[in-house]
């Protein structure tokens, strides 16, 4: 245990890091070093159509039969119970639970052949958030890790943010402080959202905020350049100033309240927690944040597929996607915003005795649209007959992560040195999907 000034407490916390733990603390946030050091970030020079993404993850993998890619000439042991219906696209077809999204699918591509073996959802799930196949010697970054690092933010808004939450270890080798600042809750319709952080609880007011603020600047100022010269106090130092910044900012509140959100977008949207998420999503791009993610569970259909994508998952994915790029459009985000939705996996092709679908990594669908990205396409094919598996050509969950940064204006093949100075690529494997950039 060190001596002095910065002598640290018996779990490791310096006393000055006590003083400003507690300061954050104080505000109501519940905050842990991990959570505010992922909002520093640089904002450097790039190219790419899109300024921001959205992130949209079918958590439990969704099967492509019975959305973007039916066979209704399949055996009735695959092909499901759902028909087909025609699209604003002349040739492209869709399940008939999706009638939005049929009637928007000009503003979209769906990419269909792409394969995998990772039929794992923990793997799989590392794989298409970071688009490097997951190995035990080294954790990815995730995609919204990589923005926040390249991009950053401008505001007091981080450039990173996980409705509700974003599991995985998203920030890998690059460290906590490109973390996601994470919701912990779905919103609901026309109302404030409350979340941790951005409210004065248990009595606070900004006048005790104001002399926490000003209880570390006077460390600062008493020990001169020990804190400056210290990594983890430097950090300590931005995550305090960010907090304090989001706190005092009436922008960034409104950014999290849908209430304020004019009737002709709002009505755009259902009243699910999924379609009020993408509602969110649109506020918190069009307030600055360059990566959204949204994530929408429910989809491992062991059993009782149809009835429960009937039901629930396909009119609330056609509600929450159909607002997301009608919204876009609307704001006038849509060519500075690219849209990525996918699971970790599709399901298998054949129906199993319990009227489900099980894990199925070789063959599975993503839609694309947006900055950067040609809509109105439905790109190769899964075979017909069984669809067991892409025909004709492979596409992989690294070349979906090139095509990301691509119309981002990152480069997919930069490296980045892990702590221990190992250069690793951001996608080595993969390539940019060329039909589908615009």
């Amino acid at each position: 245990m060190s001596t002095g000034s910065n002598r640290t407490y018996c779990d490791g916390v310096a006393r000055r890091d006590f003083i400003q733990i507690g300061a954050l603390m104080g505000m109501g946030l519940g905050v842990n070093l991990p959570m505010w050091e992922s909002l520093r970030a640089s904002t450097p020079d790039r190219s790419g159509k899109a300024k921001s993404a959205i992130f949209v993850r079918l958590m439990g993998g969704p099967s492509h039969m019975d959305t973007f890619d039916l066979k209704p000439g399949a055996p009735s042991t695959h092909r499901g119970e759902f028909k087909e219906r025609s699209t604003l696209v002349p040739g492209i077809r869709m399940c008939e639970h999706l009638p939005r999204l049929a009637r928007t699918n000009d503003k979209f591509s769906v990419i269909r052949g792409i394969s995998h073996s990772l039929a794992a959802h923990e793997l799989g799930q590392k794989y298409l958030a970071s688009g490097n196949r997951p190995i035990a010697s080294l954790q990815y970054p995730a995609y919204g890790a990589v923005v926040a690092r390249e991009i950053g933010s401008t505001n007091a808004l981080p450039p990173f943010i996980a409705i509700p939450s974003q599991s995985d270890n998203p920030t890998g080798y690059l460290g906590m402080q490109y973390g996601p600042f994470e919701t912990g809750r779905t919103p609901q319709k026309g109302q404030p959202m409350r979340v941790r952080g951005l409210g004065l609880e248990q009595g606070m007011t900004l006048e005790d905020i104001q002399r926490r603020h000003n209880l570390v600047q006077r460390y600062d100022t008493a020990f001169g350049t020990l804190a400056q010269e210290d990594k983890l106090l430097a950090g300590m130092d931005e995550f305090s100033q960010k907090s304090y910044q989001m706190i005092r900012s009436r922008e960034t509140r409104e950014a999290f309240d849908l209430s304020r959100e004019p009737e002709s977008i709002s009505s755009l949207f259902g009243e699910s927690g999924f379609s009020q998420s993408c509602l969110l999503a649109t506020r918190l791009v069009e307030s600055g944040v360059p990566f959204v993610t949204v994530s929408f569970g429910g989809w491992d259909t062991h059993q009782d597929n149809f009835s429960q994508l009937k039901e629930d998952n396909l009119p609330q994915l056609d509600d929450g996607l159909g607002g997301l790029f009608e919204a876009l459009h609307a704001k006038g985000l849509w060519d500075s915003t690219v849209v990525f939705v996918t699971g970790e996996f599709g399901r298998t092709p054949k129906i199993n005795e319990r009227g489900g679908r099980d894990h199925y990594p070789r063959a599975m669908v993503a839609l694309m649209g947006g900055g950067g990205i040609h809509g109105g396409q439905a790109i190769w094919r899964i075979g017909c007959k069984r669809a067991k598996a892409p025909k004709d050509r492979i596409f992989t969950p690294d070349d979906l992560a090139a095509t990301l940064y691509r119309c981002l204006g990152i480069d997919h093949h930069k490296e980045y040195l892990t702590p221990t100075g190992r250069p690793v690529m951001l996608v080595r494997n993969g390539n940019p999907i060329q039909e589908l950039l615009a």
